[in-house]
């Protein structure tokens, strides 16, 4: 906690913390910088969900999107609190979003429809129950990395068999955000003793969550653009302002 600065939320619950200062700038937020550093996730997935609302892709796409948002929501909650109930709002949607992403990559070539959306949603509640009772520390990110390989692999087939050199593109942003970012998350994570000298802390985890946003917002532009490719939609890859690529589609009259 910072000097002079009381705590509106009390003592800190989290089995986690990052290398901010708790309440340096505000006695309602304990780590502003990380706080706040959620709202580009949010603006990005609006933008996405507005997309696919207009142009009316699938209902996974929407639902991806507004988890993307909730995620964001979540991870504000829980860096503005550091209590222990908040974290689940942030850790538990992550690993919901994860097997979200797993259902759209490996749901086309599933040949039961129904098993994989039940056994999806029945391990999340599972998982949700019991990250609530036992507090997962290290395993709950063991499982999490684990969750996010376990979807490389197919996005990689889909990079590989893409043509369009901007939708390869877009696979190419997923996975230079998720590096750089990953280097931010370990070095706020193992350098902490070290930054906390600097006469500058770069905020390590907020960048994290800023690239994280990009990376999620990179990684539902190629997926629509593939499964829109599926459905024979001749998708192509523009830019909103000047910068921010989307899928615009022409779907068949008969669809």
């Amino acid at each position: 906690m910072a000097d002079g600065i009381s705590s509106f939320w009390g003592p800190v619950t989290s089995t986690t913390e990052w290398c901010e200062k708790n309440y340096a700038h505000s006695s309602y937020i304990a780590e502003f910088f990380n706080t706040i550093s959620n709202v580009p996730t949010i603006l990005l997935a609006l933008i996405g969900l507005v997309n696919a609302l207009r142009q009316r892709f699938e209902k996974r796409f929407s639902v991806l999107h507004v988890s993307n948002m909730i995620l964001a929501f979540g991870s504000m909650l829980f860096h503005a609190t550091l209590q222990h109930v908040q974290q689940q709002s942030d850790e538990t949607p992550m690993v919901w979003e994860m097997l979200l992403y797993l259902y759209i990559l490996y749901s086309p070539t599933w040949h039961y429809r129904s098993t994989m959306p039940t056994f999806l949603f029945l391990y999340g509640v599972t998982f949700a129950v019991a990250h609530s009772v036992f507090r997962f520390s290290i395993g709950f990110k063991l499982h999490y990395v684990l969750l996010c390989l376990l979807c490389i692999p197919r996005m990689y087939k889909y990079y590989i068999y893409t043509e369009n050199i901007l939708a390869k593109r877009l696979a190419k942003l997923y996975a230079a955000t998720l590096f750089i970012g990953t280097l931010c998350w370990l070095g706020d994570r193992l350098y902490c003793s070290d930054i906390s000298s600097w006469p500058i802390n770069p905020q390590g985890h907020a960048l994290w969550h800023i690239l994280m946003g990009f990376n999620s917002y990179f990684a539902n532009t190629f997926l629509m653009y593939c499964r829109a490719q599926q459905w024979g939609w001749d998708p192509k890859i523009v830019n909103f302002l000047g910068f921010l690529p989307y899928v615009k589609i022409e779907k068949p009259k008969t669809q």
